[in-house]
């Protein structure tokens, strides 16, 4: 299992390289790579990016991605020393707009003044002194 995950890192930091430095596509504009998952077999990559953009512009990026594919998994073959280098699937992350969402609904559940109650009231500290002035 730790070699998947060394294998993860090192695509994800790879192809965050051959997207900046070699592929030159228009629509792919600015993005993210925010993870890689390989399966255990090396057959296939999902390549976790974020796009910017509305929705014509990331669907147009994610094509610009799909169409360099090939070219990213030939400079992969060249620059890492592995037997198969896997098929890449680019797919969207939408970590971020989810965790924005969770954050909202939480915000309009809770109190505002939740922050302030237990200050203090946990009692962590009081046992540490009392255990400190026995030894002494």
């Amino acid at each position: 299992m730790r070699r998947i995950e060394r294998l993860n890192e090192q695509f994800k930091r790879e192809i965050t390289s051959i997207l900046l430095e070699d592929v030159r596509d228009p629509r792919i504009g600015t993005l993210t790579v925010t993870g890689v998952d390989v399966t255990s077999d090396l057959w296939l990559a999902r390549v976790h990016v974020r796009l910017f953009g509305d929705n014509a512009e990331r669907a147009e990026a994610l094509a610009g991605l799909e169409a360099a594919a090939p070219f990213i998994r030939r400079s992969l073959a060249s620059s890492l020393r592995l037997r198969r280098v896997p098929e890449l699937r680019f797919v969207e992350d939408h970590t971020q707009e989810q965790a924005s969402r969770i954050e909202e609904i939480l915000r309009s559940v809770l109190p505002e003044d939740r922050g302030t109650e237990g200050d203090g009231a946990d009692g962590a500290g009081d046992g540490e002194d009392e255990a400190d002035e026995g030894e002494a």
